[in-house]
């Protein structure tokens, strides 16, 4: 076991500070939903690798997957702009409420 040195452990505790501030989750909250639609696209359609030679031919799979992709999401919303349901309980969280153990609202948010 090791100790970071004192210049790492201060900018570490600073930046930590940073992340709980209601600007950066702002900021973050965009970050994580376009890295969640490109994970989309390299695990779940495949994207990592091309089906065709030739940079014309790739760039069209990538516009069809697109449309593909946006026309799955906007058949998933709710008629009308209503409020989409939330997501259903995983089985952990079942769990936490099961046991009356509150659930953290991220689990990276302890301070150091």
């Amino acid at each position: 076991m090791g100790f970071p040195p004192r210049e790492l452990r201060d900018l570490q505790l600073r930046v930590r500070a940073e992340q709980q501030t209601p600007d950066w989750q702002t900021r973050y909250a965009v970050r994580s939903g376009v890295e969640s639609t490109i994970n989309e696209f390299a695990h779940g359609h495949g994207m990592r690798r091309c089906r065709y030679r030739g940079q014309p031919k790739a760039h069209l799979q990538h516009i069809f997957t697109a449309i593909a992709v946006n026309i799955e999401r906007l058949s998933g919303l709710p008629p009308n702009g209503e409020t989409p349901l939330p997501r259903p309980s995983t089985a952990f969280q079942n769990f936490l409420d099961q046991h009356e153990i509150p659930r953290p609202k991220s689990w990276r948010a302890t301070t150091g």
